[in-house]
């Protein structure tokens, strides 16, 4: 089965339909065949950017306790190379969320993302592998 990692950018556009990408992401996983793979920081950090609504927050919840998207387990031992990423992207800087979904990348052997950010054709995986981003395809801006 096809595994994709998804970042919080997308699920925020998904969830607000101000967003300028709300239509773009609504589309592209309409049509997307596959399991979603996520990390508990990414989901906070959808959380937090939805604050402004408490209803968008309670239908992404809703939505993720469908099993829309897979939350890919993460240990202490995964503290260490979560460290050794923030480091070596600090000069972005790296967040935590973005070195989560590179860990579980690393773990889990995925090469796609879906991301509206650009930091992700600059983050390598273990392998010095960058991450396919599936939703620039067709991006439209």
């Amino acid at each position: 089965m096809r595994k994709s990692l998804i970042d919080a950018g997308p699920l925020i556009a998904l969830f607000d339909r101000d967003d300028k990408y709300h239509y773009k992401v609504k589309d592209f996983l309409k049509n997307y065949q596959g399991l979603l793979v996520t990390s508990w920081s990414v989901i906070t950090e959808v959380l937090h950017m939805l604050d402004f609504d408490s209803r968008a927050q309670i239908n992404f919840l809703q939505w993720v306790e469908r099993d829309a998207i897979y939350i890919a387990p993460l240990t202490k031992e995964h503290i260490s190379r979560i460290i050794e990423l923030s480091l070596k992207y600090s000069d972005l800087p790296m967040d935590f969320a973005d070195a989560t979904l590179i860990v579980i990348s690393e773990t889990e052997h995925i090469r796609e993302i879906i991301s509206i950010d650009s930091d992700f054709y600059i983050y390598r995986n273990i392998r010095k592998e960058m991450l396919i981003n599936i939703l620039e395809a067709d991006k439209n801006d």
